[in-house]
C-alpha cells in the first residue's frame, strides 16, 4: 500500500485549520499522523465510527458506514434489535392480526357463514408472537452482526459521552471501556412517556411493553391515551374480549384531520369500546388487584391500566453537554436534513431526535448519517411522509390536510369520497370511512391525501408517489387503476373534483 503524507501549514484562521484538517479525514483511509492503530478505534487506516444503539437507525447507518469502507463499533445496552422487532411494529401488528381474526369470527358480514364467540387463549398468542420477534431479531439483526464481524464489533454497555470523539462505556461486568472515533452517530431510540399524574408512580400501570407480552387478557382494560399506541392497543385488546375504556386528553389523533378522530371514535363505539375525550386522568390508586382512576368528571375501575401518551427521547444519560449535542425541550436531539448535531462529527438519526417517530425514516435517517460521515453528501426528504395507523379501518395519510396547507398560506381545493363510493367495498361489506384528497387550488396539484378505511396502509404509497411525481388531481382521475381493489378509491375520489361519481357505471374510466 502507497503511503502519502499530506502536512498543511501557514493557516493563520484557525476555525479554518481546523475545517481542513478534518475534511480529510472523512474519507475512508485517510487518518491523521497521531491516530496510531487501536482495536478500539477500528484500527489500521480505516475511518472509525462509533454507532450508539442498534435499531433500525443505528443498523442501517452501520451497515452503510462498514459498506463505504468504515470500521464500525456498535454500543448497546440493552437487547440488540431496537423498539421495532422487540417491542413495537412487529409484535403488535402480530397481536393486532390475531385480533382481527377473533373480530371477523364474530362479527363477520356474512350471514350465509355461521358466526361464534372466539376461544381466546392469550398465553398461547403471545407464545408464537414472541418466537416470530426472536426469529426475526436472529435474522435481521443477529446473524448480520456475525457475518459482519471484521467491520461490525458490538460491544454491549451503556455509552456516555466524554468529548465529540470519545465515549466511555460502563461494561456489564461493571468496567469501562473508552472509545475514540471520528465519527459518531447517536441511535438511542425513545421510551413510553409517563404523565405526571398524582400517585401513579409506584402502581403496576402497564406501558406498551408489558401490554404487548401479557399472557392474561384483562377483564376491564383502561388506556389513557389517544393516538398511535393508545388506539391500536386499545382495539386489539377490545377484539380479544376485554372490556375496554379508552380516556383521551384531547380528540383522538388529534393531529390529524378532525373528521378522522370523529368517524373512528364512532367506529370504536359501535364495538362496544367507551371513548371518553377532552378528558384528564387527575389520580390512579391500586388497590386489592384494581385500579381506581379519578378523571375530570368520574371516577372509573378496572383492573389493568395502560399509559399510551407518547414517547421521550432516550437522550437523558449521555451526557451530551459534554459533546456540544443540543436537545430541544422535549429531549429530543436537533439534527439537520443530513443528520447533523450541533456537534461537529456527531450525528443522530431515528426516535431521539426530532425527526418523525416512524422506523422507516429512522432507517433512512441512519442510511443517510452513514453517508455523510463516510464523505458523502446526503439529505433527508421529509416532504412525502405516508403514515398508517393500524387500528381497524386503517388510517393513513400523507402530505397537508386542509388546515395544515392554509397554516402555510396555501389555497386549498379539496374532496371526501365515502367508502361506500368504492365498488370492492361494497363487495366487502365493509363500507367504514372516506378517502380525501387536498390539492393546490391554483395548480390542481395534490398535495395531501388523508384515508379511513380497511387497506388504507396499502392504498396511501400511491397517493404518496402521485405526489412525489407533482401530479395533479386530473392526472389522477385519468390513471388506470385495477377494478375491484381498494385503492381504486383514489382515483374515484380525484374524479369527484370534476364529476358526480354517483351517476358513472361501475368501471367508467
Amino acid at each position: 500500500m502507497n503511503v502519502v503524507s499530506l502536512e498543511v501549514v501557514g493557516m493563520t484562521c484557525e476555525s479554518c485549520a481546523r475545517h481542513v484538517e478534518q475534511a480529510p479525514k472523512a474519507v475512508p483511509g485517510v487518518r491523521a499522523a497521531n491516530d496510531q492503530a487501536d482495536p478500539r478505534k477500528g484500527g489500521g487506516d480505516r475511518l472509525h465510527i462509533a454507532v450508539i444503539g442498534s435499531g433500525g437507525a443505528a443498523f442501517a447507518g452501520a451497515l452503510r458506514a462498514a459498506d463505504e469502507g468504515a470500521s464500525v463499533t456498535m454500543i448497546e445496552a440493552g437487547t440488540l434489535g431496537g423498539t421495532c422487532v422487540n417491542v413495537g411494529c412487529v409484535p403488535s401488528k402480530i397481536m393486532i392480526r390475531g385480533a382481527h381474526i377473533a373480530h371477523l369470527l364474530a362479527e363477520h358480514p356474512f350471514p350465509g357463514i355461521g358466526r361464534q364467540a372466539p376461544v381466546v387463549d392469550r398465553r398461547a398468542l403471545v407464545a408464537q408472537q414472541q418466537a416470530r420477534v426472536e426469529e426475526l431479531r436472529h435474522a435481521k439483526y443477529e446473524s448480520i452482526l456475525e457475518s459482519r464481524a471484521q467491520s461490525i464489533r458490538l460491544l454491549h454497555g451503556v455509552a456516555r459521552f466524554e468529548d465529540a470523539r470519545t465515549l466511555t462505556v460502563t461494561l456489564p461486568n461493571g468496567g469501562t471501556e473508552a472509545v475514540r472515533a471520528d465519527r459518531i452517530m447517536i441511535a438511542t431510540g425513545a421510551s413510553p412517556a409517563i404523565p405526571d399524574v398524582p400517585d401513579l408512580k409506584g402502581t403496576p400501570y402497564w406501558t406498551s411493553t408489558e401490554a404487548l407480552v401479557a399472557e392474561d387478557l384483562p377483564e376491564h382494560l383502561i388506556v389513557y391515551g389517544g393516538s398511535v399506541v393508545a388506539l391500536e392497543l386499545a382495539q386489539a385488546f377490545l377484539r380479544l374480549g376485554s372490556e375496554v375504556t379508552l380516556v383521551a386528553r384531547s380528540t383522538l389523533l388529534s393531529k390529524e384531520d378532525p373528521a378522522i378522530g370523529a368517524e373512528l371514535s364512532r367506529v370504536l363505539e359501535g364495538e362496544g369500546m367507551r371513548v371518553l375525550t377532552h378528558t384528564t386522568l387527575r389520580k390512579v390508586s391500586y388497590q386489592g388487584g384494581r385500579f381506581l382512576v379519578d378523571t375530570d368528571s368520574e371516577q372509573l375501575a378496572g383492573d389493568r391500566l395502560l399509559i399510551a401518551t407518547g414517547r421521550h427521547a432516550n437522550s437523558r444519560t449521555l451526557d451530551l453537554e459534554k459533546a456540544g449535542v443540543q436537545t430541544n425541550g422535549g429531549g429530543a436531539i436537533v439534527v439537520d436534513d443530513h443528520m447533523q448535531t450541533t456537534a461537529e462529527g456527531v450525528y443522530a438519526a431515528g426516535d431521539c431526535t426530532n425527526s418523525p417517530e416512524y422506523v422507516y425514516v429512522a432507517a433512512a435517517g441512519g442510511t443517510r448519517a452513514a453517508i455523510n460521515m463516510t464523505g458523502g453528501d446526503a439529505r433527508l426528504d421529509l416532504s412525502v411522509l405516508p403514515a398508517v395507523v393500524f387500528t381497524d379501518p386503517q388510517v393513513a395519510t400523507v402530505g397537508l390536510s386542509e388546515a395544515q396547507a392554509q397554516k402555510q398560506g396555501i389555497e386549498t381545493e379539496s374532496r371526501t369520497l365515502p367508502v361506500e363510493n368504492v365498488p370492492r367495498a361494497l363487495a366487502n361489506f365493509d363500507t367504514r370511512g372516506f378517502i380525501k384528497l387536498v390539492a393546490e387550488r391554483a395548480s390542481g396539484r395534490l398535495i395531501g391525501a388523508q384515508i379511513l378505511a380497511a387497506e388504507a396502509g396499502e392504498m396511501i404509497q400511491t397517493a404518496a408517489l402521485a405526489m412525489r411525481a407533482n401530479m395533479t388531481v386530473a392526472d389522477l382521475a385519468g390513471q388506470l387503476f385495477p377494478y375491484l381493489t381498494m385503492v381504486e378509491g383514489i382515483k374515484l375520489c380525484a374524479q369527484t373534483f370534476t364529476k358526480d361519481v354517483t351517476q358513472l357505471s361501475c368501471c367508467a374510466g
